[in-house]
């Protein structure tokens, strides 16, 4: 896939570009609000979140083998997993991928784990929010041409 230079060349891109020019665009009636990382915590890998329903938030918990920091208010709860954890992954609707755990509202952290990093590992959390919202993983789909 190429996209033309200003200079009349081609010039491609790869996905991974694509990508984040891509997340570099916000909606400007969205403030930025990041979920912060607990003092004494590192996030090597930087942090994006996911965000779903406050009624299922308790369904996700004990269906995960590890759970990271988890930030939530009436409305939503949000987990923070690593960058491009979106990569190759729909996450299932009402979940919400929130890149750089860019967020609406002020949330409180409900949950910190023990050690110094944040993440709830995305493919466990991917899983367990598809089998709650009764959706088939992407990669399980049939293709269609």
């Amino acid at each position: 896939m190429g996209l033309r230079a200003a200079s009349g060349g081609a010039r491609t891109h790869t996905l991974d570009t694509l990508v984040r020019l891509h997340r570099g665009l916000r909606r400007p009636d969205e403030p930025p609000l990041r979920l912060s990382v607990p003092d004494g915590m590192t996030a090597p890998l930087g942090c994006d979140a996911v965000q779903v329903p406050a009624r299922f938030g308790p369904l996700v918990l004990p269906r995960l083998p590890r759970v990271g920091c988890v930030y939530a208010d009436e409305a939503h709860w949000w987990w923070l997993v690593p960058s491009d954890s979106d990569y190759a992954l729909e996450w299932p609707a009402p979940a919400r991928y929130a890149t750089g755990a860019v967020v609406p509202e002020a949330p409180h952290l409900i949950h910190r784990p023990d050690g110094t990093l944040p993440y709830t590992p995305p493919i466990p959390l991917y899983l367990a929010l598809c089998r709650i919202l009764g959706t088939t993983p992407s990669w399980s789909r049939a293709v269609t041409a």
